[in-house]
């Protein structure tokens, strides 16, 4: 593994991040390429993690600007986890909320809390959905 990239720049063509979206089992509403790239456009922040040219992670933010930032699709390709990245980009994003005075927040099914009180996040409320998709 060589040196990573690191940018919050959008890629040119979505079909890589479609390719990860679906490598780490998250498409389970069958999004499209064009919907998962109007999502990271539509997002305060995204970050994506290039080995290479090769985009094997990301993170984004969800946020008003003002008060609350909701961290999400934070996700690393399985050959790539264990090695610092996903701690990389939670970084990243919780900076990007302290450097503009808004509260970082995230929702992670019961098996990522602790990975994510490593980070200083702490259980606040129970998260509830509504799927109005169907």
């Amino acid at each position: 593994m060589d040196e990573l990239k690191y940018s919050c720049d959008h890629p040119n063509d979505f079909q890589e991040f479609y390719t990860l979206y679906e490598e780490l089992g998250w498409n389970k509403l069958s999004l499209s390429k064009d919907d998962l790239e109007k999502m990271c456009r539509q997002s305060w922040t995204v970050v994506y993690v290039y080995d290479k040219d090769k985009l094997i992670a990301t993170g984004r933010i969800i946020s008003d600007g003002v008060i609350t930032g909701l961290i999400c699709g934070v996700g690393v390709h399985p050959q790539y986890q264990s090695k610092g990245i996903g701690k990389a980009i939670v970084e990243i994003l919780t900076t990007k909320c302290k450097e503009k005075g808004i509260i970082a927040q995230l929702m992670c099914s019961d098996s990522l809390e602790q990975y994510y009180e490593k980070f200083d996040f702490k259980r606040f409320s129970i998260g509830m959905s509504k799927n109005t998709r169907c």
